[in-house]
């Protein structure tokens, strides 16, 4: 997971360092940690014979403020969608968030789901139902690097 983390952040222009990053150590305890909640976060994988893990989707389920869209106020956030590039084009990614959407589905009591999309994953995304929100997201990043 935390391969694929690198590959698809590292495709989005962040520098990602090197495979001691200490960012990749976090993210090894982060994942290791969310797998022991599986009501609150699931991770599906594709795994070739010979390559290995290939493909990837997560999702965590978030409590927000209930609205009129979302009554009970579970949000669910899809994140970490990636595919290794001997792997693209063949299904992969599809397969892996189609089973993510099940989970929310029939496992949570999520009401609404958001991701993050890049231009590639756009029409996958589109196919399978996303919309773009009435009020798009804007973040504010706070630098928290050590000097």
């Amino acid at each position: 997971m935390v391969r694929l983390r690198a590959l698809m952040l590292g495709e989005m222009g962040l520098d990602i360092g090197g495979r001691d990053a200490a960012w990749r150590h976090g993210a090894v305890s982060w994942f290791e940690e969310r797998l022991k909640e599986p009501s609150r976060f699931a991770a599906f994988v594709a795994d070739d014979p010979e390559l290995g893990v290939v493909s990837c989707a997560a999702g965590i389920c978030e409590d927000r403020a209930p609205s009129p869209t979302n009554a009970g106020g579970c949000h669910g956030h899809v994140f970490n969608i990636s595919t290794d590039v001997r792997g693209r084009r063949l299904g992969y990614a599809r397969a892996c968030l189609v089973a993510l959407l099940g989970w929310f589905r029939d496992e949570t009591e999520v009401g609404v789901i958001s991701l993050n999309a890049t231009q590639d994953g756009m029409s996958l995304y589109r196919s399978l139902g996303f919309e773009s929100p009435g009020h798009p997201p804007l973040h504010l990043r706070i630098d928290r690097r050590l000097s």
